[in-house]
């Protein structure tokens, strides 16, 4: 069985919104990521990935986001063991001022463009493919 997580790009103003993650995450735990995470036990349903999505951003950083375009997916597995298939969504920033709401979960956050993404130290390297990948969804 696998986990789904679902990561937003979000989009304003010529830089993605990104946070740093909780030391306490499982996962990844200090360096830069996308907002998400991961969906949720709901039986029949519709819509779940968009609606984890906007979910967890409002959650973890308190904005509101418009879904626009799938960017691409992946697998991996935890450092405990999980395996996790991880779906990447292109989104537009609509309202509200991004900050860390969830101290369990986010660190900090932060605006950055694609060239600063790349070149950054915290930055791991599927980060930076994601973000090279939602760049070209954006001209399209």
């Amino acid at each position: 069985m696998f986990i789904v997580n679902v990561e937003g790009a979000i989009y304003s103003d010529g830089k993605w919104l990104l946070i740093r993650r909780s030391d306490k995450e499982e996962h990844a735990g200090g360096l830069l990521s996308l907002v998400g995470g991961k969906c949720e036990v709901e039986g029949n349903s519709r819509d779940i990935l968009e609606r984890t999505l906007h979910k967890e951003i409002l959650e973890e950083v308190g904005i509101e986001v418009e879904v626009s375009k799938y960017v691409n997916s992946s697998s991996f597995v935890t450092e405990t063991g999980l395996n996790v298939i991880d779906l990447v969504f292109l989104c537009e920033h609509k309202s509200g001022e991004a900050y860390a709401k969830s101290s369990d979960e986010v660190d900090d956050v932060m605006w950055m463009t694609t060239s600063e993404i790349l070149t950054h130290s915290d930055a791991p390297d599927y980060l930076k493919e994601n973000v090279k990948l939602a760049d070209i969804k954006l001209e399209k």
